[in-house]
This record gives structure tokens, C-alpha cells and sequence, in this order.
């Protein structure tokens, strides 16, 4: 792949590779997501009442 391209304009030029970008946002909205639900799971987990012993 060039990276210098004598035939592109100014706009053409600043685009950037569009897929790095997409890839960024779906990495981080991944982890995002999966921190969430274990904060949400601890949560809950914590404000469940202690099982009594058998006896």
C-alpha cells in the first residue's frame, strides 16, 4: 500500500483506515460492557442474606 498518493486531494489525504477505528470501538465497548455486568453480578451477589447453617 502507498502511503504518499500525488493524485489524492487534501480531504482524500486526512481519511484514515476506517477499520482500526471500528476495531477500537468494539474492543472497548466489549470490556466496557463485560466490567459492567461483573460490577452489576458482584452487587447483586453481596446483598444476598448469608445461608443459614444446617444443623
Amino acid at each position: 500500500m502507498e502511503t504518499y498518493d500525488p493524485d489524492k486531494n487534501t480531504t482524500e489525504v486526512r481519511q484514515a483506515n476506517p477499520r482500526r477505528m471500528n476495531l477500537r470501538v468494539l474492543v472497548l465497548s466489549l470490556i466496557g460492557i463485560v466490567v459492567l455486568f461483573a460490577i452489576v453480578y458482584l452487587v447483586f451477589g453481596m446483598m444476598q442474606p448469608a445461608p443459614t447453617p444446617a444443623s
